[in-house]
């Protein structure tokens, strides 16, 4: 992988997009009523909102580029900060976690406690899923859903890997239902009656993506309490039976679910449909007809790691393993993230993936290899795909699963960070602008917490982080 070295601009890195707000965060990510897995703490709301909080209007933008003038905070006082939460009990003690802070311009490690201690990494995985697909697929890349004609009577829906289908036409805004089935199904009755059929047996192919469809080590309630939709290469809302609540039932096989709307939406158009549709891949040399196209990889990377997005996860994981060369699999996963890891020059001892979600409880990454991301990120001029990750993060206080954290004056708008919660474990990793203008790269994991959720150990870890913020202290 071909890394632009140099100190250029980052004034992306914590440009502020208002009004997303805040839907749904990690598994596990705690939030009161009943979005909860584990009950909430009888204690009040550790997070709140305090009087006079900063309002996303009045958060000031971030660099306008790294700058190498700005103070560099002092070692010695990061490093304190990094012992002082590293002996937090509410993250388990001083063996259950791992912390690294360094800076973005120069790597130079300000404070650690064990990072090179591979940990559970839960969903900041999806930063090294982010690194893969938008280096190996491309930013700009749109995935297509085509209808192919393979004999006279006969028509084929092949999935290119596009989970967020609308079920009618598509939204030109939106990244989930930017493409619709029911705009396909028009232009392929048109096609159709151009050459004076009206009556199709209809087939699907999903045969882009192999293997099992859900990993082996995950939880089975992460399917059935609907945190992730089987992966495929076909569906309409990534499989959900609903789009009006957080957590949907997903469709036991979304692509024949795809397939069964598409073919509901052919019949309005007034192409009768014989049978049901049989999954079969499209033969060699067949025609195609029609075609819509979703979201840019970026913006659908984007989305994914806002709202920590499972199966968008999984589905883009895939994508980056096709385009490698590698199976679309979850083991063709596994290997593109490590791959792209080691072709960009960082140490990946200690990184064992399982999946790009992070669901998997038995994947291990050191907090040094999040970091070695992140800064490489920090240190890309002019590379729009690294660009793309670092838009992609949560800004504190303002977007995705970091809205309802960090609201202070010195931590709204400054940090943006990927977080990570499975049963147990709790992880952040992202960037911080400090009071003087530095910006530094952080990593924290913990994934021996003890704690029955998450209210605890990020009690812990926003403090430390804010006060990374809010340090004058060159």
């Amino acid at each position: 992988m071909r890394v632009p070295r140099g100190t250029g601009g980052l004034a992306f890195l914590l440009a502020l997009t208002i009004g997303a707000g805040y839907l749904v965060g990690d598994l596990y990510d705690l939030v009161p009523g009943r979005l909860t897995l584990a009950p909430p703490p009888p204690d009040p709301d550790p997070f709140p909102v305090p009087p006079g909080a900063v309002g996303a209007t009045e958060v000031p933008l971030a660099l306008a580029g790294l700058d190498e003038g700005a103070p560099l905070p002092r070692a010695e006082r990061v490093q304190d900060l990094v012992e002082e939460l590293a002996s937090d009990e509410r993250l388990g003690g001083a063996g259950k976690v791992s912390v690294l802070v360094t800076d973005a311009i120069t790597g130079q490690v300000l404070g650690e406690h064990r990072a090179l201690t591979p940990r559970v990494p839960a969903s900041t995985v999806k930063i090294l899923t982010a690194f893969a697909v938008l280096e190996h697929v491309g930013p700009e890349t749109t995935l297509p859903t085509r209808v192919l004609r393979a004999s006279a009577d006969r028509i084929v829906l092949v999935g290119g890997g596009d989970m967020m289908l609308a079920a009618g036409e598509g939204d030109p805004r939106a990244v989930d239902g930017r493409a619709g089935l029911g705009d396909l199904a028009r232009a392929t009755a048109n096609q159709l009656r151009l050459a004076g059929v009206d009556a199709v047996q209809l087939d699907f192919d999903d045969s882009l993506f192999t293997g099992p469809s859900l990993h082996p080590d995950w939880e089975d309630t992460y399917l059935s309490y609907g945190y992730v939709a089987p992966v495929t290469a076909l569906a309409v809302h990534l499989g959900a039976r609903r789009t009006d609540v957080p957590y949907p039932q997903r469709y036991p096989d979304p692509a024949r679910h795809a397939a069964e709307v598409f073919a509901m939406a052919l019949e309005e158009q007034g192409v009768t449909v014989d049978g049901a549709p049989r999954r079969r891949e499209a033969p060699e040399g067949a025609q195609q007809i029609a075609e819509v196209r979703s979201a840019s990889v970026a913006e659908i990377t984007a989305h994914m790691l806002a709202h920590s997005e499972n199966t968008v996860a999984e589905v883009l994981a895939r994508l980056a393993a096709v385009a490698a060369g590698l199976p679309g699999s979850f083991d063709g996963a596994a290997q593109v993230l490590r791959t792209t890891v080691l072709d960009a020059g960082i140490d990946a001892s200690g990184l064992s993936p399982v999946d790009g979600s992070g669901l998997a409880a038995n994947a291990k990454l050191p907090a040094t290899v999040l970091a070695g991301v992140l800064g490489q990120v920090a240190r890309a001029e002019g590379d729009r795909a690294l660009r793309e990750l670092a838009l992609g993060l949560p800004v504190a206080a303002l977007e995705g699963t970091l809205a309802d954290r960090f609201h202070d004056e010195a931590g709204a708008g400054r940090v943006r960070a990927k977080t990570g919660s499975l049963p147990g474990v709790t992880s952040l990793a992202g960037y911080v602008l400090t009071a003087d203008d530095r910006e530094l790269v952080f990593a924290v994991m913990a994934d021996d917490t003890g704690a029955t959720g998450q209210w605890g150990p990020r009690a812990a870890i926003d403090p430390f982080v804010t006060r990374l913020a809010a340090c004058g202290c060159s």
